[in-house]
């Protein structure tokens, strides 16, 4: 969980300080230019000064009077947040124990230290005024809060990652050792998207599904790790607020789009069994004083009405639908460049993905036209034309497990995926780190059918969730089109996309990361590519027995990765419609009618995000294939993937350019 907001206000601000600061990425281009001219680009820079007090949130501008219950508990509550990297350290080990891949550990200057002190603050400040990413991360020093989502926490928010700005450019990229600089950019981007989110982008304003408190109470209680008695006390506290957020959250509401609404509505009824007998029957077990434990369930109690109450507050209003869940061509190219930063920007990964997508038909014809035969569809041309490749999928697709198993194939499938990875050294896995999977919560369903739940940089040694859709809610034809899209060839891809060696092997590489920075502001297009890359990593390695029909099946999952960027592009930029979208995802990608549904329904729900995994796929591989040519003979690829992950999330761009430049 990361926040997100962004540019604009904030820059009246902060741009005396920020003026003439190149960036990270600029900085380590501007190595191979003439001394003088990297003179040149350094005049106007502000020069380091010592670290300023941290602000306390009682500095911010002041605001009308009442200030809510959880604002007073989160100005009681602004106290020391140990990093589980201390800035005293005088190096950052980058090593993975038994990995091949052991540079040599980089030395702190004093400069560099001094960053890391402004950090250690800065994360002290951060999570007292964000603490659900505090829980994100998997430190618990703010459960028992739940702030109420008021227009004036917003300013103090805003106000605190102004400063917070200002503060940060006080240093100089130049003057940081190379790792170091890129926290620096990571900060200045996470900041800078912060204010945008909050004052431009206001999504608290037409996205009622943002307001949600029972998924942090599921994984509250669902933490093993968190004493017994501390947790259900932090709950007991947290669950007092619950009314008065949702108050503030109708206040936030002004002309909500249908689709949030309707999402909206089906998450929260479909989770209020968190307050109405969940917790309830957790804290009766939890062996609290008898006076807190009555005044929790009155409060459990009170909850559970606020959250029916906001549902049918949400039913009645007469302007659902009054704005269009389009982002439009401005705020998405502003969205992509804060999340995605590949190098590339929306207008060129649209049509970068147009061209992979010819690539990959012009593929799978090929396959298609051997298949044919073998299946009993007659004989092929030399290359076989959509119609002839969808007949192909349609036998194909039909091997596949039965609904009642789809979860235990999964399970299964796990050890199968860990035992071919070490067999092949294509990275190291830790048999330390668990994995486990799990039916997916009540508060998260309603997007997408699989997800990694994987614990914060705080948490060392938390589970990892592979949380798995249940198809029993799908009527029997349902559930055949869900099984055959997730047949027993995707099934596969899948997991190696969700588990080994994607999503999985990556978090537990990017909680071992020295950089709490890159461990907490992780980057959705490298985390998501990683996985894509995952993908094609594992066949080229000759997983699934190089057979016509698991390449056959994996450039048709590409293609629906593929499709996701210009799916995702063509809805917010070029207004496509449902049937247009349902034309590219059923005929052009193969896509059965409920995933084509489905991923309809994703891009109408979110944005710039379903980018993420071709955009960071791309880039990954890019790079990968220029190291491969500069390396020649000596390019290892578990020493590349290690190196690349030991970055932590970091995003692509500045892990590309921090690697080309030391491959020179």
């Amino acid at each position: 969980m990361r926040f997100t907001v962004h540019l604009s206000a904030m820059l009246l601000l902060t741009s005396a300080l920020l003026a003439g600061v190149p960036t990270w990425a600029q900085q380590k281009k501007a190595k191979a230019q003439p001394k003088a001219a990297q003179q040149a680009k350094k005049q106007g820079t502000a020069s380091g000064q010592a670290a300023k007090p941290m602000p306390n949130p009682a500095s911010a501008p002041a605001q009308p009077a009442q200030t809510p219950g959880p604002i007073r508990l989160m100005e009681a509550a602004v106290e020391a947040v140990e990093s589980p990297k201390p800035a005293q350290k005088r190096t950052l080990a980058e090593g993975k124990g038994s990995s091949p891949f052991d540079p040599k550990a980089i030395t702190l200057t004093d400069e560099d230290n001094r960053f890391y002190e402004f950090v250690k603050e800065f994360l002290q400040g951060y999570f007292s005024y964000f603490p659900e990413a505090a829980l994100g991360a998997g430190l618990h020093t703010y459960d028992s809060l739940l702030p109420l989502p008021t227009a004036e926490l917003r300013d103090r928010q805003t106000f605190f990652l102004k400063e917070q700005l200002g503060r940060l450019g006080e240093f100089i990229p130049s003057k940081l050792s190379e790792r170091v600089a890129m926290d620096h950019d990571i900060l200045r981007n996470e900041l800078e998207a912060g204010v945008w989110y909050l004052n431009e982008y206001r999504s608290f304003e037409w996205n009622p599904s943002q307001y949600n408190p029972m998924g942090t109470f599921s994984e509250i209680m669902a933490n093993p790790k968190v004493p017994r008695k501390q947790k259900y006390r932090d709950l007991a506290i947290r669950i007092r607020a619950v009314p008065a957020y949702y108050e503030a959250a109708l206040l936030n509401i002004r002309k909500p789009t249908a689709e949030h609404t309707k999402l909206a509505i089906q998450q929260l009824n479909g989770s209020i069994e968190v307050f109405n007998t969940e917790l309830p029957d957790s804290l009766k077990k939890a062996r609290l004083p008898r006076t807190v434990l009555i005044r929790a369930l009155e409060d459990c109690k009170a909850a559970t009405e606020a959250t029916v109450a906001f549902v049918n507050a949400l039913q009645n209003r007469d302007d659902v639908g009054s704005r269009s869940f389009r982002l439009g061509p401005e705020q998405y190219a502003r969205k992509f460049a804060y999340e995605i930063r590949t190098g590339v920007g929306p207008a060129e990964a649209y049509k970068a993905a147009l061209a992979r997508k010819e690539e990959l038909l012009a593929k799978m014809s090929l396959l298609a036209s051997k298949l044919a035969g073998k299946y009993g569809l007659g004989g092929a041309a030399e290359k076989a034309g959509p119609g002839k490749i969808k007949e192909v999928i349609d036998v194909i697709s039909q091997k596949h497990c039965k609904p009642a198993d789809f979860q235990e194939t999964i399970r299964k499938q796990i050890p199968a995926l860990a035992e071919f990875v070490r067999r092949k050294d294509l990275i190291r896995l830790d048999p330390s780190k668990p994995l486990i999977v799990r039916a997916e919560p009540a508060y998260m369903a309603g997007v997408a059918g699989a997800s990694i739940s994987a614990p914060g940089p705080y948490e060392k040694g938390g589970n990892t969730y592979y949380n798995v859709g249940s198809l029993a809610s799908m009527d029997a034809k349902a559930q055949e089109s869900y099984l055959r899209e997730y047949n027993d060839y995707t099934l596969q891809i899948l997991n190696i996309h969700e588990a080994i060696p994607g999503h999985y092997a990556q978090l537990v590489y990017a909680n071992e990361s020295p950089s709490i920075v890159k461990s907490i502001f992780g980057n959705g297009a490298m985390v998501e590519g990683w996985a894509v890359y995952s993908e094609l990593m594992m066949l080229e390695n000759g997983y699934g027995n190089d057979s016509p029909e698991m390449w056959l099946m994996y450039y048709k999952w590409n293609l629906r990765t593929v499709c996701n960027t210009i799916l995702d592009y063509s809805v917010h930029n070029l207004g496509m419609t449902e049937e247009q979208a349902m034309k590219l995802l059923t005929e052009e990608a193969f896509q059965t009618e409920a995933e084509a549904r489905g991923k309809w329904r994703r891009a109408t729900l979110s944005n710039v995000q379903l980018c993420s995994y071709f955009c960071g796929f791309d880039a990954i591989l890019k790079l990968r294939e220029k190291l491969k040519a500069e390396e020649g003979d000596a390019f290892n690829q578990r020493n590349f993937h290690e190196r690349f992950l030991s970055y932590g999330s970091a995003p692509v761009e500045l892990i590309a350019t921090d690697m080309l430049g030391s491959a020179k």
